[in-house]
């Protein structure tokens, strides 16, 4: 055995990128992607990523250099999830709900050297660039025009065009459809995208994923729902959320028809159901709550398979969800892991339950995916695991090929979750069942997630301290029917104020330094909060309070 080796037949590098060509050759001449009037098939598809790929070059854009994009879930999103990765680039998508403080702040740390922004976010984009220092070097501009749009953007491209060194669409004509990206010349461990945790504009934590990890979960998210062959596939989750959970390179590699969409609500998202034969889609459980509550809401005549992740769903959307004809899969992830590496594995018996009992163990986060090593729940110090009982509290660790690189820029930071033991510390605390199904049941940096979204805690605080009335300040998860959870502050005033600023005024002045999705729902005044011996905010406390408070009931816009 000992002659038996690794040979360059056995060990070529293993990227989702292939998955494209493939898609082509088994698809060809099926529908890839759909966007209102836009239709492409897959050789249109993987010819266009091609093109755009080689063009990339034309622009000085070299091998390790970050390409960001800003844009919502159009045809142009999608391919360049293919197309920068082929030209050796790294990409880096950017949330479209940020403001452009933030913006400014990621383009700045990840050095990108070209964004490709959508035509509705080109006033965010300038306004972002407007705030670099003086003598920094700017990234060029690609702008994506969008002849199926009729929100303004003819008011936005005709203020901004001398800003864009080209068009998206004129970068895809001009390549070379006979491109061949340099897979000889791939590592598996090459960087292929940066990701941006929320709520990080002070220090920003930039998650990179190599090829290697990014095949590893592409594929095993895929056989861990249960993927078909060809599924049509609704785009409510954004795919600058983690990449899509991976799901853009996963689509192609079941030949899917991709039915993409600049926005969304219930009404529409049943009627492309119904348009298109709609099979798969994911989303926070503020998706599922929109669906339960959409007028037009009805039993499906087929179903629709949804996952979802983020807050754990409450049982009485799961139950009302399914009752339309929904089968909802549950699972968990983070950015650090490029989609979802925990699923609530499901069992034939508990078909059998009363749906109550079932919705009890579908919100629970379950079982590592066949891709993810392992999934333990760990006593932060010792690193000893904790007993399985569902009460013994610790925190979650992982170890599989889908764990990131590091943090961009960040060694200490990287070296702190990423330890030598061999595991990386989510930060999230939970419990380990009998069974071993892992829940979820607090966050140890104290993160809210709102509507899918990530809000750090400690960032709308600092914001809360800058208020010249404001004493002290805490932010804690408030439950929201809708979004999942809405942060809710809790603030005491000085001492001898002229006059007291209302909820409303607090809300405005938090409104002005950070997104809107940001802003705290509630704002509650106390004369003191509550403390330790040593001075530490108890926070359990104030999300008993908060908890007690009931749904924020907050407005979906």
């Amino acid at each position: 055995m000992e002659e038996l080796r690794s040979r360059k037949a056995n060990s070529t590098p293993l990227t989702p990128l292939g998955f494209l060509e493939r898609a082509a050759t088994v698809y060809g001449d099926c529908t890839s992607v759909i966007y209102n009037t836009t239709t492409y098939t897959w050789s249109q598809t993987h010819r266009r990523c091609l093109q755009l790929a080689s063009s990339l070059s034309s622009l000085g854009i070299k091998r390790g250099q970050v390409v960001s994009v800003i844009a919502p879930n159009i045809p142009a999103m999608y391919e360049l999830h293919f197309a920068v990765p082929m030209s050796g680039a790294i990409l880096n998508s950017i949330n479209t709900r940020l403001d452009a403080r933030t913006i400014s702040v990621l383009l700045r740390h990840s050095e990108s050297k070209l964004v490709f922004v959508d035509l509705l976010a080109s006033s965010l984009i300038l306004q972002a660039l407007s705030l670099f220092p003086p003598n920094t070097q700017r990234p060029q501009l690609v702008l994506i025009t969008d002849d199926d749009d009729d929100g303004g953007g003819g008011e936005a491209l005709s203020s901004s065009t001398v800003d864009f060194c080209c068009t998206y669409e004129s970068l895809v004509e001009k390549g070379d459809p006979e491109f061949k990206w340099d897979e000889d010349q791939l590592s598996e461990w090459d960087p292929m995208i940066l990701n941006y945790t929320s709520g990080t504009t002070s220090s920003p934590k930039g998650v990179v994923h190599c090829h290697r990890g990014i095949f590893f979960v592409t594929v095993t998210s895929i056989v861990d729902w249960g993927v078909p062959k060809q599924p049509v596939y609704l785009w409510t989750l954004p795919m600058f959320h983690a990449n899509g959970w991976s799901f853009p390179w996963g689509m192609a590699a079941m030949g899917a028809t991709n039915i993409c969409l600049r926005k969304f609500d219930g009404p529409i998202i049943f009627d492309l159901i119904k348009k298109h034969g709609v099979t798969h889609m994911c989303g926070a459980p503020v998706v599922l709550n929109m669906l339960t509550n959409s007028p037009n809401n009805e039993k499906l005549q087929n179903p629709v398979h949804i996952l979802t992740a983020g807050a754990p769903p409450p049982a009485a959307v799961l139950f009302r969800t399914e009752s339309l004809g929904f089968a909802v899969s549950h699972g968990y992830g983070l950015t650090e892991t490029a989609g979802l590496v925990v699923s609530c594995a499901w069992k034939r018996k508990w078909n059998r339950l009363p749906a109550s009992e079932r919705a009890r163990l579908k919100s629970r986060q379950g079982v590592n995916i066949v891709g993810m090593t392992e999934v333990d729940v760990v006593d932060a110090e010792s690193g000893v695991s904790v007993k399985r009982d569902g009460l013994t509290l610790g925190e979650v660790v992982l170890r599989g090929g889908a764990v990131m690189l590091g943090y961009f820029k960040d060694p200490e930071g990287t070296s702190k979750c990423m330890k030598e033991n061999g595991w990386f510390y989510t930060g999230d605390v939970g419990v380990m069942h009998p069974d071993g199904y892992l829940e979820i049941k607090d966050r140890s940096k104290d993160v809210i997630i709102s509507g899918g979204e990530n809000l750090s805690s400690v960032e709308l605080e600092s914001v809360l301290y800058t208020h010249p009335a404001i004493n002290e300040a805490a932010v804690v998860a408030r439950p929201d029917e809708y979004w999942g959870e809405t942060p809710c502050a809790f603030v005491s005033l000085k001492e001898r104020l002229t006059s007291k600023p209302s909820e409303k005024e607090i809300m405005e002045f938090c409104r002005a330094k950070l997104p809107h999705y940001m802003v705290p729902k509630t704002v509650v005044f106390k004369d003191e909060l509550p403390k330790t011996s040593t001075g530490k905010i108890q926070k359990f406390v104030l999300r008993d309070i908060a908890k007690a408070m009931g749904s924020s009931r907050v407005s979906r816009m």
